[in-house]
């Protein structure tokens, strides 16, 4: 499935931006194609702009963020990506934050990770931190990728 990434954060640079190129690796290590990665500041109004950039092209099926999913006054990318879905696949965010528990207890509630439909296109909104990103992406997404796409689709 041809997908972006989107990292999210006011302190990352590419050089150091270890989610983004987890979730990218990953990815493309299951077949996938990295069409785009972005890096983008946690500000709502930019964080919509980046993935309305990419709605509606064929060239991209999914789109997977990577951080703004805390409780800070900094994070809002929960805000602005779950105020554009059409349908919300609640069961995303229950199963990462079930997971998540399992490593690192009770501080798994402070997670708003989700996942949704916007315009026919799949977005997934993971943390930060690698370890989050990969539990997501090994667990979650690319077990069921192929599949939440192709019903996206019908």
């Amino acid at each position: 499935m041809p997908c972006l990434v989107l990292t999210v954060s006011d302190t990352r640079t590419r050089e150091t931006d270890t989610s983004g190129q987890t979730i990218a690796s990953l990815l493309e290590g299951a077949g996938h194609t990295v069409v785009a990665r972005e890096l983008v500041i946690d500000d709502p109004i930019k964080v919509a702009e980046a993935i309305r950039a990419h709605l509606g092209r064929k060239n991209v099926r999914a789109v997977i963020t990577t951080g703004g999913t805390g409780v800070t006054s900094r994070d809002t990318t929960y805000e602005a990506v779950a105020s554009m879905f059409d349908k919300q696949l609640d069961g995303f965010g229950e199963l990462f934050r079930m997971l998540s528990y399992q490593q690192v207890g009770a501080a798994a509630m402070l997670s708003r990770a989700c996942a949704g439909v916007v315009t026919g296109c799949v977005v997934f909104v993971l943390p930060g931190s690698e370890a989050a990103v990969r539990l997501g992406m090994e667990k979650l997404i690319l077990p069921e990728l192929g599949h939440v796409v192709r019903e996206t689709s019908r």
